[in-house]
C-alpha cells in the first residue's frame, strides 16, 4: 500500500466542495468498509465477503480513508474493529457513481419528489455527501461520498468485481496512536482527487472543478 505523510498531502487537497479522495491508478481503485471481526476476517481469508454478512442489507463503501476512520472511530467502534481496504475496478466504480441516486431529496436534481422517491427505490446504488473530517474528528468544508450498495450491484462488489481485500486493522491502531500525538508522523494511505473516466459519472454524483496541478510525492511503506 501507497502511504504519503498526512501533513504533507493534506496541502494538496480541496479545501472545499465535493470531491472524490482516494487511492487509485489507471485501472483500481480503493474503498474502505468496517466490520465486526467475524465478517472482516472472513472477507481478508476468502478474498470475498460471506459468511456471516448480510446481503438484505445496504452495505456502504468509502474510497476516503479518513472518512472510514471517523465514522469507525479509528476502529474502535463496537462492530466495526477490522478495517478492509478493498481494491476494485475503476470502470465498476464509475459504474456505481453513474447509476448512483442521492439519498436525500435535491430540488436541483428533481422536478418533485415523487420522481425522486421512484429513482431512489430502483437504483442498486444510494449517494452520500458528508462534511470530511480530519483525523481528529474535526469537521471539514470539503465533503466527502459514500455509496450505499443493494440487490445485485452489492453481489457483484462482494464477490465477483474483487480485485484484493486486505485487513489493514493492523496499520490503522498503529496510526491511532499518532493522532493522539497531535498527528505527529502520521502516515495515510495515499490519496489523490479522483476523477471518473465517465463524463455521466462525474456529472451524476455532482462533483466540483479542480486543477489537479503536480501530484504530491508518495512513500511506499509496507503495513
Amino acid at each position: 500500500m501507497k502511504l504519503a505523510d498526512y501533513n504533507e498531502v493534506v496541502t494538496t487537497w480541496p479545501a472545499e466542495g465535493r470531491h472524490i479522495l482516494a487511492s487509485h491508478d489507471e485501472d483500481s481503485v480503493v474503498v474502505y468498509q468496517a466490520y465486526r471481526p467475524a465478517i472482516g476476517r472472513y472477507a481478508a481469508e476468502n478474498q470475498r465477503l460471506g459468511g456471516d454478512f448480510s446481503f438484505s442489507r445496504m452495505s456502504w463503501i468509502k474510497p476516503n480513508f479518513l472518512w472510514m476512520m471517523y465514522r469507525s472511530g479509528w476502529g474502535t467502534k463496537e462492530g466495526q474493529e477490522i478495517t478492509l481496504a478493498v481494491t476494485i475496478p475503476r470502470s465498476f466504480f464509475d459504474e456505481m457513481l453513474a447509476a448512483a441516486v442521492v439519498s436525500s431529496f435535491d430540488s436541483t436534481r428533481y422536478r418533485d419528489t415523487d420522481q425522486w422517491k421512484a429513482d431512489l427505490e430502483r437504483s442498486e446504488v444510494r449517494l452520500q455527501w458528508d462534511p470530511d473530517h480530519a483525523p481528529d474528528g474535526t469537521s471539514q468544508k470539503r465533503r466527502a461520498i459514500q455509496l450505499g450498495l443493494r440487490g445485485e450491484m452489492l453481489r457483484r462488489y462482494a464477490e465477483r468485481e474483487l480485485i484484493r481485500i486486505e485487513d489493514i486493522s493492523d496499520f490503522v491502531a498503529a496510526q491511532r496512536t499518532r493522532v493522539s500525538a497531535g498527528n505527529h508522523g502520521l502516515s495515510i494511505p495515499f490519496e489523490t482527487v479522483y476523477r471518473p473516466g465517465r463524463e455521466d459519472a462525474a456529472a451524476n454524483v455532482g462533483l466540483d472543478l479542480f486543477d489537479y496541478g503536480c501530484p504530491p510525492v508518495s512513500l511506499t511503506i509496507p503495513i
